[in-house]
């Protein structure tokens, strides 16, 4: 399998709605508007990253970050998903070339660091951690994690683009 990690292109928004509505579709934990989110990010142009996987001709995964804001006034800290890759292949290794390719692309931007709502299991992988004092309201601690590329981490509550509230 020959992988391509690029930047989303113009006319690629129906393909990264389509990947990422079946990525999630039989998800434990979603609101299933996942491709709303995505949706509602680009148009308010709030898409810092957005990256496709592309196997075999085939649009197969996406990642899609975009600013947060930290109560404490911290800096420079965005905000991971969603991260979808097709069912039929998951499990290649498909999610951790989107997520290593976007994390290095915030770095090259200057973020200060980066949080995600998710499994600790994988995205501990990562270098995610959950951090006292850094919080999504409403949310088990473990399950908010976050990365520092600059050593520190800010202490106060997140939150997320409102196009996050997205339902259509």
């Amino acid at each position: 399998m020959k992988l391509d990690i690029r930047n989303e292109r113009a006319g690629d928004a129906g393909q990264i709605a389509a990947v990422t509505t079946a990525a999630f579709e039989k998800a434990e934990h979603t609101s299933h508007t996942e491709h709303f989110i995505v949706d509602a990010l680009r148009k308010a142009g709030q898409l810092t990253v957005s990256l496709v996987a592309v196997a075999d001709d085939q649009m197969v995964g996406h990642v899609a970050i975009s600013p947060v804001s930290v109560s404490t006034g911290a800096e420079g800290w965005y905000g991971l998903g969603p991260l979808s890759v097709l069912p039929d292949w998951q499990g290649r290794g498909i999610g951790s070339a989107l997520m290593k390719a976007a994390l290095a692309e915030l770095q090259r931007q200057g973020a200060a660091g980066c949080v995600v709502l998710g499994d600790p299991g994988f995205y501990g992988r990562f270098g995610f951690v959950a951090r006292t004092g850094l919080e999504l309201p409403g949310v088990p601690q473990e399950y908010f994690q976050g990365v520092s590329f600059r050593g520190g981490f800010p202490v106060g509550s997140v939150q997320y683009h409102p196009a996050f509230d997205a339902t259509e």
